[in-house]
């Protein structure tokens, strides 16, 4: 069970995801508009490659908070991070062998996505 102390630095999280989600939607759009179905396609497989691993490591993290459950909390990270990781491996394995994807869009989407990481300090506190 998440204790009481983690759901605001959940709902932080969770929001960050949802931007993270917009990101993808909205580079799938722009590259839907101008190279067509296949690359938006491709773009938003990119975007989603992305987004899932880290709502699964967001979902993990942010399930325990405090003092007092210390080692649940490193416990609770550890596994995200690594369910995070497998999930991303398995996630490119899976859109590459059996979806007709275009490389470019698919994996600018994917790095778009990801850069989002680097400027949520200025979005969120």
């Amino acid at each position: 069970m998440a204790n009481s102390l983690a759901k605001p630095l959940r709902s932080q999280a969770l929001k960050f995801i949802y931007l993270q989600g917009v990101v993808a939607l909205a580079s799938a759009l722009v590259v839907w508009l101008g190279w067509g179905v296949l690359a938006g396609k491709s773009a938003l497989m990119g975007g989603v490659v992305a987004l899932l691993p880290n709502l699964v490591f967001t979902l993990y993290a942010f399930r325990f908070a405090g003092a007092r459950q210390v080692q649940q909390v490193y416990s609770s990270i550890k596994r995200g991070a690594g369910l995070k990781y497998l999930l991303t491996i398995v996630l490119f394995a899976l859109v590459l062998k059996s979806s007709a994807v275009i490389l470019l869009p698919f994996f600018s989407a994917y790095v778009l996505v990801m850069i989002v990481s680097w400027f949520a300090p200025i979005f969120f506190h």
